[in-house]
């Protein structure tokens, strides 16, 4: 075969390489890819788990433009006249940490605030209360210890002198491993602390009006806004009057979820201050009949909506 007969499929290679490089270099350009910044603007973060929480919030938000990274759609814009950044981390301690991260990574995010419901635990609170504890814990970050005996559990000797709370049955409550770039050292915590500054601003909206119905549904309570004291976050949905006590007494703990303390670790991971709102919208298993968060689910996120839009208008 001549030159001329073999220049056609030569023209095609070359053209094919030609597209393949662009393609890669269009890759290493692309946002996605690289992981640059969308957005300079300092923005506060507002993240809340699932849509009900946030369906209240986002239609509230002005000039919005929507960002797609990694199938979670960020919206930008202003609430209450603050910069923000908006969207959805997903339920679950996992989706958590990895979203806070990510738009941590991706947009300038000066502040964190996440907004949402939870189950209360404290049985001086009651359904529709927001609370906005000072710290929070991972309090199912568990050793299963062995049992020795029939209804006796031993912890490994080396892991002893770090099992300070309470245990429940063989299950036993452990800090976790961290580092930030303030102290790089690996270092053992358990609570992450919210920002003391945003709590005295939280503490100033006391007289937000909170809502007591929804539907045909009625609160015996008039709800409240609780500031201060402990929150707890772990990977499982509590029903669970009895675990629900122990969550209490060992944490002293107000209220529980399953985000807020993996994002208060990320928050102080990278050195940004945050706070969160959660309203109750069941009690873990302490009502009187079946778990009432389907019920009061709307109320509640509203509640906790309304506290955040509150706090951002007072944000200095």
């Amino acid at each position: 075969m001549n030159f001329t007969a073999l220049l056609p499929r030569r023209i095609a290679q070359l053209l094919g390489t030609l597209a393949l490089a662009g393609a890669l270099a269009g890759c290493a350009s692309s946002p996605s890819v690289q992981g640059t910044r969308l957005d300079s603007t300092p923005r506060i973060a507002v993240i809340s788990a699932f849509a009900p929480e946030l369906t209240v919030l986002l239609p509230q938000v002005q000039q919005p433009v929507k960002h797609s990274i990694n199938g979670v759609e960020f919206t930008t814009g202003t609430l209450q006249g603050k910069p923000v950044v908006v969207f959805l981390s997903g339920i679950s301690m996992t989706n958590a940490a990895m979203n806070t991260q990510l738009v941590l990574d991706r947009f300038h995010v000066s502040h964190i605030v996440f907004s949402g419901i939870a189950g209360g635990v404290n049985p001086g609170l009651h359904i529709g209360d927001v609370t906005v504890p000072a710290r929070w814990g991972q309090y199912l970050e568990w050793l299963m210890a062995r049992e020795d005996q029939p209804g006796k559990y031993t912890a490994p000797g080396w892991m002893q002198a770090e099992l300070t709370l309470p245990a429940y049955g063989m299950m036993h409550p452990r800090p976790v491993e961290v580092r930030s770039a303030a102290n790089p050292k690996i270092t053992q915590k358990f609570w992450f602390e919210a920002d003391p500054r945003m709590l005295a601003v939280a503490n100033g909206l006391a007289t937000v009006p909170l809502e007591h119905c929804h539907a045909s549904h009625c609160l015996k309570e008039r709800p409240r806004m609780v500031v201060g004291g402990n929150g707890v976050s772990g990977q499982a949905f509590v029903d669970n009057k009895a675990f629900r006590e122990y969550a209490f007494k060992t944490f002293e703990a107000n209220v529980l979820d399953m985000e807020t303390a993996a994002t208060a670790m990320v928050a102080h991971s990278n050195g940004v201050p945050y706070i969160a709102f959660r309203s109750l919208s069941d009690l873990a298993g302490g009502g009187d009949g079946a778990n009432e968060m389907d019920t009061f689910m709307h109320l509640a996120a509203a509640n906790s909506a309304k506290v955040l839009q509150a706090f951002l208008a007072a944000w200095k």
